[in-house]
């Protein structure tokens, strides 16, 4: 299944988190929190700003991204978790 987001929605799929602490400590999963780092799969075609003309989105397919804790939407797309969220709720984007 393909998935296209509309208007200013990104399609982002999680980064996973290390399971272990520079320590050696291992975190069960339980104690784990959701990454809030991720990749960008797919981008909308942009908002449609007042006057009428498409603003693009400045995010790319690729780009490394930080998001909010609680922004966005979890879906399942080929039983692999990816998460939906607008623009704005993009915090930064990484350069690594």
């Amino acid at each position: 299944m393909k998935v296209k987001p509309l208007q200013d929605r990104v399609l982002i799929k999680r980064v996973e988190e290390e399971t272990k602490t520079r320590g050696g400590i291992i975190i069960p999963d339980s104690a784990k929190e959701k990454p809030q780092e991720g990749i960008v799969i797919a981008v909308g075609p942009g908002k449609v700003s007042d006057s009428g003309t498409r603003v693009p989105c400045e995010v790319k397919e690729g780009d490394r991204i930080l998001f909010g804790k609680y922004s966005g939407t979890d879906i399942k797309v080929d039983g692999v978790e990816h998460l939906i969220l607008r623009e704005d709720d993009i915090l930064a984007v990484l350069n690594k």
